[in-house]
């Protein structure tokens, strides 16, 4: 859930939610991945494999009932301090229309369920 202080500190709101990721890199090769957080302009992911900073993938995100795909670029790094898991900050690139009104519907799921 999103709170006051990281609404103040960003131009977008992000939220905690949970889904589903793969990130397709452009050799093929298929990183399964767990969103944390999302916003209208990127999302937080977690892998057992790091995508290095600068790289721009295809980025499949599904929580079950919907899915978005998009274009993705990895923005910034956290390693995982030996514990097998990296965090990585996503931008997110071109997407459909359709895919837009998917990410505007978890949006607006997210943000009903913030206290006032």
């Amino acid at each position: 859930m999103a709170n006051r202080s990281s609404w103040e500190k960003r131009a977008n709101a992000r939220f905690s939610f949970f889904a589903d990721a793969e990130a397709t890199l452009s050799d093929g090769t298929v990183v399964p991945a767990q969103v944390a957080e999302l916003s209208s302009r990127g999302c937080y992911i977690g892998a057992l494999v790091p995508i290095p900073l600068g790289t721009e993938f295809r980025l499949r995100i599904s929580d079950g009932i919907r899915t978005c795909e998009l274009q993705g670029k990895v923005i910034y790094l956290h390693s995982s301090n030996g514990l097998g898991l990296f965090g990585m900050g996503v931008r997110f690139g071109q997407m459909g229309a359709g895919h837009r009104s998917v990410i505007d519907a978890w949006l607006a799921e997210l943000a009903a369920k913030v206290p006032v």
